[in-house]
């Protein structure tokens, strides 16, 4: 079985979590990306964060939430993504930037709209009553 690394930062409000939507793709995502050589969790999700959303992450209130393994979206069977969720405060404006098209707010209703990984952290928010 092969695993694709990624991180994810959870952002909530009102009860709803962001997610994307990359150009061309009919599927929601919730915003981070795949670690680069030597990149720590905090610098990959920094990294991808700022590129896809041109927000600034900020590094001490970033806090690990959970983490989740799932049949990675549009790959063959067997190949599946570890996708490592933190929360943590931002500063700037929510733009959607490089292969983001859409940036949408989603709740538990929503959740037929996002990639199998995504599914079981929308369950896993919803368990924890953290998105409506």
């Amino acid at each position: 079985m092969t695993v694709i690394d990624k991180l994810a930062w959870l952002e909530i409000q009102d009860r709803k979590i962001l997610s994307t939507r990359s150009k061309g793709k009919d599927t929601y995502y919730i915003p981070g990306g795949k670690r680069e050589a030597g990149e720590t969790d905090h610098q990959t999700l920094i990294r991808e964060i700022e590129e896809e959303l041109t927000v600034q992450l900020s590094p001490d209130t970033l806090e690990f939430m959970q983490a989740f393994q799932a049949q990675a979206h549009g790959h063959a069977a067997g190949i599946e993504v570890k996708m490592q969720c933190y929360k943590g405060r931002y500063s700037g404006t929510i733009t959607a930037s490089s292969e983001i098209e859409e940036v949408i707010w989603l709740t538990y209703q929503d959740r037929d709209k996002v990639s199998p990984v995504d599914k079981l952290i929308f369950d896993w928010l919803k368990q924890q009553d953290l998105i409506d």
